[in-house]
C-alpha cells in the first residue's frame, strides 16, 4: 500500500519547483550567466524584501502537449508593497517561449489588471517578450482570446501604471507601454511593435533593433518613453520615485511630504532669467529654484526639449510642472511639446496634481514641417485638453508671452486659479520687434534715410512694447496680479495650501482622465 501523499508538502514543492526552474533550469542559469535578469528577480529587486505574494502560480498553456514546459504560461505577477505602499506587479518570463503572450498567460494579466483596479492599487509592469505565441494565436479562436489585453485601455486612469522595459519588446509588452502613465526603458533594450527579423521577411527592409525601437528612439525622437536608464537599478528607483508623487489611486488626494525647505522670499531668482527677451537659460533651474530642493523629477527630457515637464514637490504638495525653456529652440510651442504637455497634464488630472505653468515662450513654430507635423492640430489639442482639465493650475509669465501660445501655456482667460507675471514680462501678438517688421516694414523702407529709418523703427518698436507691459493686462483684470519675483515659490505655496480644501470631482467627472497618454 503506498504512503499517502501530504497535500500540503505537494503544494509547496510544485510551488518551489515551478519558482526556481521557470522554464527550465538550464535557461534560468544561462541568463545568469550572461547577467541577465528573470523577471522573478526584477520583481524581487524592486519590491520591498518579502512582500511579493503570486497569484497563478500553477497556470499553464491550454495546450495539452505544452502543459509541462509552461510554467505560468510565460506570465509572472502577484501583489507587493512599494516603499511600504500595496502594489500589482506583472511581467514576461522569457524562459517560457521568450515570454510570448498566449491564452492563459493573458488571461492571468487581466486578472491582475482588474483586482489592482478594484483593489484601488497601482500596476507596475516588466516587459519583454516576443509577441504573440504561435501556434496559439494562428487561428481565429486563439487571436480573439488576447483582445482581453486591451481592457487595459478603458482603465480611465483609475490607478497608475508603469511599464519597465527590460529587454527585446515586441507585441503584447509594447502594447501596454503604450497604455502606461510612466515608461522607463533600459538601454540595450528594445520597444516596438514587431521584431526587425519580421520586417525583413515581410518587407525586405533590414534594421537593427537599436535603430527600430532603442532607447535614444524613443527618448529623443517618438517620446514613447518617459525615461531611458542605464541600468536595472536606475529603472526601479524612476518608478519608485514617480510613485511616490501619485495617490494609489484616482480617489485619493495625492501625498503630501514634509518640506525640505522653508518657504521664504528668494531674492537670486529673477537673475537666473536675463532680461533680454533674446537671450537664452535654461529655465530647468528656475524650476529647482521654485521647487523643494531635491524634489524634481523630469520626464521626456530628451524630448521636445523647448518645454520641460517635471513632477514636483513645493511645500510638500505634489505638483505637475510644465515651463518653457528658452535654451532650447527659444522655448517655442511645436507639435512634439504639445503632445508631451498634454501627457503630463492627463495623468496629473487623472490624479489629482496640480499644474504650474511657468511661461517664457516666443510663440507657436511656424514653417512647413511643423504645418505637415499637424501643428494646427495639436496647438488646438492641447487647449483643449487645458480646457477639459478639472485639476487645478496655476500659471506665472516669467518673461515673454506672445501670441496665442499665451493662452496654450494657461494664460488669461484659460482655467488656471491664478494667472501671475513678473514685472518686466511682455505679453502680446508678437515680439515687438517682429511686429514692426510685420506691419510697418513696407512704410519703414520707403524712408530713404537710413538713420531716420532706424529712428523710427525704434520709435514704433517702443510704443508696441509699451502696449506689451504686463501691466496693461493687469489694469483690466485679465492678470490676476504682478508679483515681485522673489515672491514667487511663496506666492505659490500658499495658494497649493489652500487649494487643498477644494471639492475633488470623482474620477467620472474628469473628462480628461479618460484621454489617453500615448
Amino acid at each position: 500500500m503506498s504512503t499517502p501523499v501530504d497535500p500540503v508538502a505537494d503544494r509547496n514543492a510544485r510551488a518551489e519547483r515551478i519558482r526556481s526552474e521557470m522554464g527550465g533550469s538550464d535557461k534560468v542559469e544561462r541568463m545568469a550567466a550572461e547577467s541577465d535578469r528573470t523577471v522573478r528577480e526584477h520583481i524581487d529587486a524592486f519590491v520591498d524584501p518579502g512582500s511579493f505574494r503570486e497569484v497563478g502560480t500553477f497556470s499553464r498553456s491550454l495546450r495539452p502537449e505544452d502543459r509541462d514546459r509552461t510554467p505560468g504560461d510565460g506570465k509572472i505577477g502577484g501583489d507587493a508593497t512599494v516603499d511600504g505602499r500595496p502594489v500589482t506587479v506583472f511581467g514576461d518570463d522569457i524562459t517560457v517561449y521568450r515570454g510570448s503572450s498566449s491564452i492563459v498567460g493573458t488571461r492571468k494579466e487581466h486578472r491582475l489588471y482588474s483586482r489592482a483596479v478594484e483593489m484601488g492599487v497601482p500596476i507596475v509592469h516588466f516587459g519583454e517578450t516576443g509577441g504573440a505565441r504561435i501556434p496559439d494565436t494562428m487561428g481565429a479562436e486563439g487571436i480573439s482570446e488576447p483582445g482581453e489585453l486591451f481592457t487595459f485601455a478603458a482603465r480611465h486612469h483609475r490607478v497608475p501604471m508603469a511599464t519597465m522595459i527590460t529587454g527585446q519588446s515586441f507585441g503584447g509588452s509594447s502594447f501596454l507601454s503604450a497604455l502606461s502613465d510612466f515608461v522607463v526603458m533600459v538601454r540595450g533594450s528594445c520597444l516596438a511593435v514587431t521584431s526587425p527579423r519580421v520586417f525583413e521577411v515581410a518587407t525586405g527592409e533590414v534594421i537593427s533593433f537599436e535603430e527600430v525601437g532603442g532607447v535614444d528612439v524613443h527618448a529623443r525622437r517618438t517620446g514613447q518613453i518617459d525615461l531611458g536608464v542605464d541600468t536595472d537599478g536606475e529603472a526601479y528607483e524612476a518608478i519608485r520615485r514617480w510613485l511616490s508623487y501619485l495617490p494609489a489611486n484616482a480617489w485619493e488626494p495625492a501625498p503630501r511630504t514634509a518640506p525640505t525647505a522653508p518657504v521664504e522670499a528668494d531674492p537670486g531668482l529673477v537673475d537666473l532669467v536675463p532680461r533680454r527677451r533674446t537671450r537664452g537659460y535654461d529655465m530647468r533651474a528656475v524650476v529647482r529654484r521654485i521647487c523643494d530642493p531635491g524634489s524634481v523629477f523630469e520626464v521626456q527630457p530628451d524630448f521636445a526639449r523647448s518645454v520641460s515637464c517635471s513632477l514636483a514637490r513645493l511645500d510638500g504638495w505634489s505638483v505637475g510642472v510644465v515651463a518653457n525653456n528658452p535654451m532650447f529652440n527659444a522655448g517655442v510651442l511645436d507639435p512634439e511639446a504639445c503632445q508631451k504637455i498634454i501627457r503630463l497634464v492627463t495623468v496629473c488630472d487623472a490624479y489629482n496634481i496640480p499644474v504650474l505653468f511657468l511661461v517664457d515662450v516666443p510663440g507657436f513654430m511656424v514653417g512647413r514641417r511643423v504645418e505637415h507635423d499637424r501643428m494646427l492640430h495639436w496647438g488646438m489639442r492641447m487647449m483643449q485638453a487645458l480646457q477639459l482639465a478639472t485639476t487645478p493650475t496655476l500659471t506665472v509669465c516669467i518673461r515673454k508671452a506672445f501670441g496665442l501660445a499665451w493662452q496654450a501655456m494657461n494664460g488669461s482667460l484659460m482655467p488656471s486659479l491664478g494667472v501671475y507675471a513678473w514685472p518686466g514680462a511682455e505679453i502680446g501678438f508678437m515680439d515687438p520687434e517682429v511686429g514692426v517688421n510685420v506691419a510697418f516694414g513696407s512704410k519703414l523702407a520707403r524712408i530713404s534715410d537710413p538713420e531716420a529709418r532706424d529712428t523710427e523703427r525704434q520709435r514704433l518698436v517702443g510704443e508696441v512694447a509699451e502696449a506689451t507691459s504686463p501691466y496693461e493686462a493687469a489694469g483690466t483684470m485679465r492678470i490676476d496680479e504682478i508679483i515681485d519675483p522673489a515672491e514667487t515659490r511663496r506666492v505659490l505655496a500658499a495658494d497649493l495650501g489652500r487649494l487643498a480644501h477644494r471639492r475633488v470631482p470623482p474620477p467620472e467627472s474628469r473628462p480628461l482622465s479618460w484621454w489617453p497618454t500615448c
